[in-house]
């Protein structure tokens, strides 16, 4: 497809996305993965104008900024409470509903710059900078809404960088998970994200986002491909990959990620193989 009648951000050339996807392969196996260089890469994938300066500038405005949290300021509301005041009163980062519709707001180098974003990446801003400075900051990946925790699970303090960092109280995660899924709380829902965990749901917005707009399969299938160089992705992943390809006219290799898909899952649901193994027959029939 032409990038020219497209939107920004545009992705980068071949060349450069390999070198992307190595080194974002080879973080994602690291013993413990370093979740703003991992974010930063998906960035400079889905934005070609992210060179390395810009990598590294990010990381530096990241560090900047835990430079002006206060040292030890207390217990875990103290560091909530310095991380509202620091990113959500002086910085301006939060959230609005318009947030949902960018592509932007899933790349921390621009919610870096334009202090607007998901929740996710609010969150990765808000535990990058507060672990920078020493605070026992951790991601919660309540479902619908991802949020912050601070403490160990006695004295858990949990906050909310969509809303600017506000600290939440008494019943306001149960309300955020109600409104997001209709069921209540579990309190196994509040441990800490591990920092892949964190990636792939990132890459699950990014994906809905691009399925939400048929025009930018080739931002699904970066999302995707990315997605399947972390260790123990979906296998779903696969077959989702061969969708791709097949809608974006690489009928051939769609149809061998298809192939390869029904190979995975034939011995717990031969039935399912099948239909796959057809959806990859009438690929390479649209060859002809």
């Amino acid at each position: 497809m032409d990038h020219r009648y497209l939107p920004p951000p545009y992705p980068p050339p071949p060349e450069r996305s390999a070198e992307l996807r190595r080194r974002f392969a080879e973080e994602a196996r690291c013993e413990r993965p370093d979740l703003s260089a991992l974010c930063l890469l998906i960035g400079a994938e889905a934005d070609g104008s992210l060179d390395d300066a810009g990598i590294d500038a990010a990381q530096l405005e990241l560090d900047r900024l835990a430079g002006e949290l206060p040292y030890r300021p207390g217990g875990p509301r103290a560091w909530a409470e310095a991380a509202r005041r620091l990113l959500g009163a002086r910085y301006g980062f939060h959230g609005t509903p318009a947030d949902y519709q960018r592509l932007e707001s899933s790349l921390l180098h621009e919610v870096l710059r334009r202090r607007r974003g998901l929740p996710i990446l609010l969150s990765a801003v808000w535990m990058e900078v507060a672990r920078r400075a020493g605070a026992p900051v951790y991601g919660v990946a309540l479902p619908g809404h991802f949020v912050v925790g601070f403490g160990t699970a006695e004295e858990r303090v949990l906050a909310d960088p969509f809303e600017g960092g506000r600290v939440l109280t008494g019943d306001d995660a149960g309300l955020l998970v109600a409104g997001a899924t209709g069921a209540p709380l579990d309190e196994s829902m509040l441990g800490p994200a591990p920092p892949l965990e964190v990636v792939q749901r990132i890459l699950n917005n990014i994906r809905a986002w691009a399925a939400a707009r048929p025009e930018r399969s080739d931002v699904a299938l970066r999302a995707v491909e990315l997605a399947l160089l972390v260790p123990s992705h979906p296998a779903r992943l696969r077959y989702e990959r061969g969708q791709l390809l097949v809608q974006r006219g690489e009928f051939v290799a769609g149809a061998e990620e298809l192939d390869s898909y029904a190979d995975l899952i034939e011995v717990v649901d031969e039935p399912a193989a099948q239909k796959v193994r057809q959806q990859a027959h009438i690929a390479r029939a649209m060859l002809n």
